[in-house]
């Protein structure tokens, strides 16, 4: 795994402060908007509905917040129409990033977007520029404190992951986009706490950064992640452990 699965489990252990919370509520919703729009509003028949509805609820979203974003991406109530876009660029260093984007405003989000990238020493690419570094996985988090790796290999191969990896207090099972549903199930069906599970995008190759360029890095991959219209960011830095515990607690 990557300097980008570190920076993925820092960001997963930090707790939402007051003044995000709004944030992370706005792209929740979203999420489940675009679900339900795309797959149906049954939480039963539409998997990517049913991991949003679990994330959102995990963070204490209240149902009425959760049932109004399904209507509106059923079409019940009225709401924005939400455009699925993928960005690709570079960052600091040569890094290559990916940001998946929900927005009722493309022109305005590429604006905004490009100014991140410039800002922190990057640049907005066009398409398909750095896409064929990244292969689409599925990454289930289990507390190493819940169960020993043996057990847990057990059932998650059995369920049909590909692999299970060691990410500081955490195990990372690895599946492919259309194992990671019944993998997770199976995991909780086994009576596992889903540290958290996210479809994402694993780099194939890694480029190593320090001092401060990896400082750059991590200020661009963090004013990206706060952005109202980003989903999710991918990125194939690797920064050593002490380096990143520094610059990420700043």
């Amino acid at each position: 795994m990557s300097g980008h699965s570190k920076w993925s489990s820092i960001k997963h252990k930090k707790a939402i402060t007051d003044s995000k919370r709004g944030r992370v509520f706005t792209k929740m919703i979203k999420e489940i908007t675009i679900a339900a729009r795309l797959g149906g509003g049954d939480i039963n028949s539409n998997p990517r509905l049913r991991t949003a509805v679990t994330v959102a609820k995990k963070q204490s979203m209240p149902n009425d917040n959760i049932d109004r974003a399904i209507k509106k991406g059923t079409g019940e109530i009225a709401g924005a129409s939400l455009e699925e876009i993928t960005y690709e660029g570079y960052g600091p260093g040569g890094v290559a990033i990916m940001v998946d984007v929900l927005s009722d405003n493309r022109n305005r989000t590429v604006a905004e977007l490009r100014f991140v990238f410039s800002r922190r020493g990057g640049n907005l690419g066009e398409v398909g520029c750095v896409g064929w570094m990244f292969k689409k996985r599925g990454v289930i988090g289990i507390e190493k404190s819940a169960i020993d790796e043996d057990k847990l290999l057990e059932i998650a191969l059995d369920a049909g992951a590909d692999d299970v990896t060691s990410d500081g207090e955490t195990f990372q099972v690895l599946t492919t986009p259309d194992k990671f549903n019944p993998v997770r199930d199976a995991l909780e069906k086994a009576g596992l706490t889903i540290a958290h599970s996210e479809q994402t995008r694993i780099p194939e190759n890694t480029v190593a950064v320090s001092g401060h360029v990896a400082e750059q890095v991590l200020k661009l991959m963090e004013e990206l992640e706060d952005h109202d219209d980003v989903q999710n960011v991918a990125a194939n830095f690797d920064i050593s452990d002490e380096e990143m515990a520094q610059f990420s607690a700043a």
